[in-house]
């Protein structure tokens, strides 16, 4: 079976995947904007003021994201563009009230596609609301868990929809009304005026809410970072024009045909109604309805992609992170749906409740985003006159962006703002406490770089045999003895002596008995504990270990030895169970730690088995610089035997699990620790991907212990 790829492939198949969000911001920020130029009595002066100023804020600040996703492809968006240029303080911050922004999404879509439905169905109590919010709430996050294409197939046709609804009304308004953009009257900026004016431009602003998405999607698409960035920008911009063209010539056809006032039926619905005809408008309604599903798809996608850059940058645990066999996080979103689900329990429904704290963290995000790119670009503008105008252009969109957070705040703090005051903090100190114990990541690109320009061998030029002395341990359960059956096999055709050592199984009657029933002549001796187990066989020269994978303790045993362990199912067919090392497949990542396992291949290769490496670019490696460093590593193996290699994949745990069925390999060969190496050793046992193999996988595994320096 070939690899099946789960990721985007162009610039459309993003906007539709991931452009829910901004795409459905004319539906909702016309209602709050129209209500306060209506109770101010001079909507007339201050309608067009605000909606040009959103249009530059949007035109300055989408350039900057175009930087941002050529920068940082780990999906980590201005989150990963903090760290780089500020530190860990400011990705902290950043990536908190992103993972806020994204849930707050996720609420006010459900709650504004639930009152659309009950604008048109009607009869609806608080408890039908809430059971209805709460089942879609989870039948979004069960499709968005199945990978990026699904999405792409349920929700993309709405996104679709929805985008050509809107440039059916832009025509809509132009044939029957004629195009009149709205004026710019300077009268707005006046004493009296001004707080209407930039009242107006706060409540506008919510439509940049997605704007981080497209940055955090970047990883989500096919290809190198470079191609993957332009196709975020791509999609950013096919959805962003559609959006602005929408604000300045529907607008101002809202502001003189709807009623703001008019509680029952929404301002967008109101304008439908009188510029298309029934059954247009209606479906259009419908539309409506199925977008806002799209738009909570990706903010709960925007989440996966934003959990994978914390976990490559080790601020949330690697299985937080971990892809699941669709190529995405699926626990971010679980999580968000539970929070999501709560609060509709507990607080309601109405999109209102959850409006109030909408807008009022993302312009925080924006300028810190804006002042790290700033700060990038200052370095990149010495000698360069084009880096010289986007750094001003830069610096335009950062100053925008902090004033427009400052506004918010003052605007919409007794709304609900106030609450990131303790949001944050909370989220801070569990990014805090995670990166402490999980360490600084290793920066893999750097130590590729420097591998491939030392003319080194990954392996000693010393041919040496292993394994010389194997011991099996058991626990007396009959699925633990078949360790022993393994080593037995492996040691008659590879020539090493065999041991076992039993644990917590008291008196000399077990093992005699074994030893007698397996016609067993080795040494043998009986340990209370694993430590003890991994200790004694150490101390009696041990050079691999073998164990079941139903062994009790067996992580602990993993963990804790200083030798090689070989992990078998004794479940699995017969020839799973004692492998003849004739076809190996081994994970590199390009870290130190995954190279431990290089020795011991290379005695493989010596004996005449065939090796495939397979190297995954995960967490922002380069797959060219992978590849190279791949091959520079066959080169050393191969005057020994055959040697391929394959790059390529996403999700090293998912992507070794499928290379290995479908290749008929006997052996899975992986490091302890990958990436996260030593660093994360004392807090972390055992790395991720070697422990979803032995739960996922039936041939044997062998994990390599990280080098003693």
């Amino acid at each position: 079976m070939a690899h099946v790829t789960h990721r985007l492939n162009g610039a459309i198949e993003g906007a539709l995947a991931g452009g829910g969000d901004p795409a459905t911001s004319p539906l909702y920020v016309f209602g709050p904007y129209l209500r306060l130029l209506a109770t101010s009595g001079v909507g007339a002066i201050c309608f067009g003021a605000p909606l040009w100023m959103v249009v530059g804020t949007v035109a300055v600040v989408s350039l900057m994201y175009r930087n941002v996703m050529r920068w940082i492809p780990d999906g980590s968006g201005g989150s990963g563009l903090c760290e780089e240029e500020f530190g860990g303080w400011a990705v902290k911050v950043n990536a908190s009230i992103t993972a806020i922004e994204y849930t707050l999404t996720f609420l006010v879509s459900i709650a504004a596609l639930v009152t659309f439905i009950a604008d048109r169905a009607g009869g609806l109590d608080r408890f039908a609301r809430t059971a209805l919010a709460a089942g879609l709430s989870v039948l979004v996050g069960l499709v968005v868990n199945r990978g990026p294409r699904l999405a792409t197939r349920v929700f993309g046709p709405a996104t679709a929809a929805v985008l050509v609804l809107l440039w059916v009304l832009v025509f809509a308004v132009i044939f029957t009304r004629g195009l009149h953009l709205p004026s710019f009257d300077v009268r707005a900026f006046s004493g009296d005026n001004l707080h209407v004016t930039l009242g107006g431009y706060v409540r506008l602003l919510a439509l940049m809410t997605g704007i981080e998405v497209f940055a955090n999607l970047v990883a989500a698409y096919e290809g190198p970072p470079i191609a993957r960035a332009r196709q975020a920008f791509g999609s950013l911009a096919i959805v962003m024009v559609t959006t602005l063209v929408t604000m300045v010539v529907v607008g101002p056809a809202i502001f003189s045909i709807a009623d703001p006032l008019n509680s029952e039926v929404s301002v967008f619905t109101q304008t439908m109604d009188a510029l298309l005809p029934g059954p247009v408008a209606y479906a259009g309604t419908l539309v409506g309805i199925v977008v806002l599903l799209s738009a909570a798809a990706a903010s709960a996608q925007g989440l996966q992609n934003l959990s994978l850059g914390l976990r490559h940058r080790h601020y949330v645990p690697a299985t937080f992170g971990q892809r699941n066999r669709f190529d995405v996080a699926d626990r971010p979103v679980l999580a968000q749906v539970a929070v999501v689900v709560a609060c509709f329990v507990g607080f309601g429904t109405s999109e209102e409740t959850y409006l109030a704290l909408y807008a009022a963290g993302v312009f925080v995000l924006l300028g810190l985003t804006g002042w790290a790119a700033v700060k990038r670009l200052a370095r990149e503008a010495r000698g360069s006159r084009g880096a010289r105008v986007g750094l001003v252009a830069t610096s335009l969109a950062a100053l925008v962006t902090s004033g427009a957070a400052l506004l918010i705040f003052v605007e919409r703090f007794t709304e609900g703002a106030w609450t990131y005051a303790l949001l944050v903090p909370g989220l801070y100190v569990a990014f805090t406490v995670f990166r402490g114990r999980l360490g600084p990541p290793t920066d893999l690109e750097a130590r590729l770089a420097r591998v491939l320009l030392e003319n080194k061998s990954f392996v000693e030029s010393k041919a040496w045999e292993w394994p010389r002395a194997t011991v099996a341990v058991v626990d007396g359960t009959p699925t633990s003895e078949s360790a022993l059956l393994t080593a037995c096999a492996m040691a008659e055709s590879l020539g090493a002596s065999v041991g076992v050592t039993t644990v917590g199984v008291s008196g000399t009657g077990y093992l005699e008995g074994l030893k007698r029933a397996l016609a067993f002549e080795g040494p043998a001796t009986s340990v209370a504990t694993i430590g003890e187990a991994a200790s004694s066989a150490t101390a009696a020269g041990c050079d691999l270990l073998i164990a079941s994978a139903e062994l009790a303790g067996l992580e602990a045993l993993v963990a804790s030895t200083k030798v090689p362990t070989l992990v078998s199912h004794p479940r699995a067919a017969p020839a799973d169970r004692y492998p003849p090392l004739t076809r190996v497949l081994v994970g590199l990542d390009g870290s130190a730690e995954a190279e431990a396992t290089l020795p011991y291949v290379a005695s493989m290769v010596r004996r005449g088995a065939q090796v495939q490496l397979v190297l995954v670019p995960d967490g922002g490696t380069s797959p060219e610089r992978l590849r190279a460093y791949g091959e520079r590593v066959r080169d050393t193996l191969l005057p020994a035997g055959i040697v391929t290699i394959w790059v390529g994949g996403s999700g090293p745990a998912r992507t070794l699990v499928e290379k290995a069925n479908e290749g008929g390999f006997n052996l899975v060969v992986v490091g302890r620790h990958g990436a996260g190496g030593v660093g994360r050793a004392s807090s972390v046992s055992v790395g991720s991907v070697p422990l979803r193999l032995l739960s996922d996988l039936r041939c044997p595994v062998l994990t390599v212990p990280v080098k003693e320096t």
